[in-house]
Parts: structure tokens; C-alpha cells; sequence
């Protein structure tokens, strides 16, 4: 379960990342693994800020009507990107070793709970979300 108030995505993200610094000892390809994944979420929070950007830009040049709404909009997308971008940040900067001490709580995410954040996460990537329309193709 998820708590209020944190982003949700962030949330995920730190249970699985608790779950292969915890299992690291076991099988050494969990570190590639974790490094893997901020990585990769750092890729995404950047290219989500692009987009937002260029959109707003489009909207600019095309049409003002929506303007303000979509200034709100790309602003919270921009304040959202930062926060999860300074999050992957100090998750860079902390040895595995040391990662422990972050954890969101005394709870352990055992391995069905990480395929399941793993599939969660994996289902909000364009790819995922896009794949009913390469099929319909």
C-alpha cells in the first residue's frame, strides 16, 4: 500500500529499490539491476520534461486559448520532474550499502510484491501504453 501525500511513482520506485538493495548479498546482478532503473527513471523524468516543454511551445506558436491552463498544467509536470529528479539525485549519491537507512518504512517488498511494482511501473512507460495502437496498425 501507498501512502498519501508522496508522489505515488516515487513511492514504488523506493519499495523496489529497497527490495534489490536488500537481496544485492544473494545475486550480484541486482546491483546492475538498480542502477539499471534510476537510470532509466532519470531518462524518463527528462524526456516527460522535454515533452512538456515542446507542447507548450506548440501551443504557443499555434493557438493562445488554453494558455493559461496548459502553463498550470506544464508547471506542475516541471515541479513533479524536478522532485523526482532530486530524489534519483540522492539515490545516486547513497552507497547500496547505505541506501537502508532511506527506506519509507519497516516493511520488506518480497519478491511477488516487486514483480508487481516492476509490471506496475513497466505498464506507465509509452511503450506500454501505446501498444493497443500497434496492434490495431
Amino acid at each position: 500500500q501507498v501512502s498519501g501525500g508522496e508522489d505515488e511513482i516515487q513511492q514504488l520506485q523506493k519499495a523496489l529499490l529497497d527490495y534489490l538493495d536488500e537481496n544485492t548479498e544473494t545475486d550480484a546482478s541486482l546491483v546492475f539491476s538498480r542502477k539499471f532503473y534510476v537510470a532509466q527513471w532519470f531518462r524518463d523524468t527528462t524526456m516527460e520534461t522535454e515533452k512538456a516543454i515542446k507542447s507548450q511551445k506548440d501551443e504557443d506558436s499555434s493557438e493562445g486559448t488554453h494558455h493559461a491552463k496548459d502553463v498550470e498544467t506544464t508547471g506542475q509536470i516541471m515541479h513533479r520532474a524536478e522532485s523526482r529528479k532530486k530524489f534519483l539525485r540522492s539515490i545516486i549519491k547513497t552507497a547500496p550499502s547505505q541506501f537502508s537507512t532511506l527506506k519509507m518504512n519497516s516493511d520488506t517488498v518480497d519478491y511477488e510484491d516487486a514483480c508487481l511494482i516492476v509490471r506496475y511501473l513497466a505498464s506507465m512507460r509509452p511503450f506500454a501504453q501505446s501498444f493497443d495502437i500497434y496492434l490495431t496498425q
